[in-house]
């Protein structure tokens, strides 16, 4: 697939470091919670980002195609080509969803769907300070919703791993992470020992390059599982022996420690 010319028709400032980008996409872009398209930034570099609405989405500034994208305006435009991955699969009438940072790109979507279709949702937020919360009122919209902060300003003092423990995990028919991969890799470890980690699902960033399972760049360690095509997202159980929460990889193929 060619990426389609897609124009920014609105950029929304979320926090200081993170902008939402609407695009003229509504029209040819069937996407569902939990994917991602591709975005080609013109002289810069293609990269794998997700969808926060149907027609949007939400990026923090990390690198050099990120600080390019905060660099353009409306009326600009950027290749997409997508929708690819799998997305989150909505199980049970229970839900938890666990958020970090950036993460609620793909999440608060899904708890819009799952609350929509009669889903109790209870969603755990973490940003660092005050300034960094976004989403919170989609959230809310949505269920039940506890955010913390690292540093207190606002909600709790704290980590989401710290809230997840007075939870009773067994309760949910399913649990829904997405954040920085330390996070997950911690909350993954709280749900096993709750024996609750096959009732998981975990979105995973990985070096996308071709977004179609051919190139090999984004698999995973031992079963060379592909995040682009079998994933984003993850059932918790098959991950808990792979190399989340260990390494990464970046475009060269050599390991990079998280």
């Amino acid at each position: 697939m060619r990426p389609i010319s897609s124009t920014i028709t609105e950029i929304i400032d979320e926090t200081p470091t993170i902008k939402t980008f609407r695009l003229d996409v509504s029209h040819w872009l069937n996407g569902r919670p939990g994917q991602y398209v591709m975005v080609w930034v013109r002289g810069v570099d293609e990269v794998p980002m997700t969808l926060s609405y149907d027609n949007a989405i939400t990026v923090q500034k990390v690198g050099e195609a990120t600080e390019a994208l905060f660099g353009l305006n409306e009326g600009d435009s950027v290749g997409i080509r997508g929708p690819y991955g799998n997305g989150w699969e909505l199980v049970g009438d229970d839900i938890l969803i666990v958020s970090g940072g950036v993460g609620s790109a793909p999440l608060a979507p899904f708890a819009e769907k799952a609350a929509s279709a009669g889903v109790s949702v209870t969603t755990v937020a973490g940003y660092r300070t005050k300034e960094e919360v976004h989403f919170d009122s989609r959230f809310r919209k949505s269920g039940k919703t506890i955010i913390a902060t690292d540093d207190g300003s606002y909600g709790h003092k704290g980590f989401v791993t710290e809230l997840l423990k007075t939870l009773d995990l067994s309760s949910f028919s399913q649990i829904y992470c997405c954040g920085p991969e330390k996070m997950m890799f911690r909350v993954l470890g709280i749900l096993d020992d709750a024996g609750v980690a096959s009732r998981s699902q975990f979105s995973l960033q990985r070096y996308i390059k071709c977004g179609l399972g051919v190139c090999g760049s984004c698999c995973m360690d031992p079963e060379g599982l592909r995040v682009c095509r079998d994933g984003p997202v993850f059932k918790g159980d098959v991950l808990i022996d792979s190399e989340m929460g260990r390494y990464t990889r970046d475009a060269s193929g050599r390991r990079i420690n998280i």
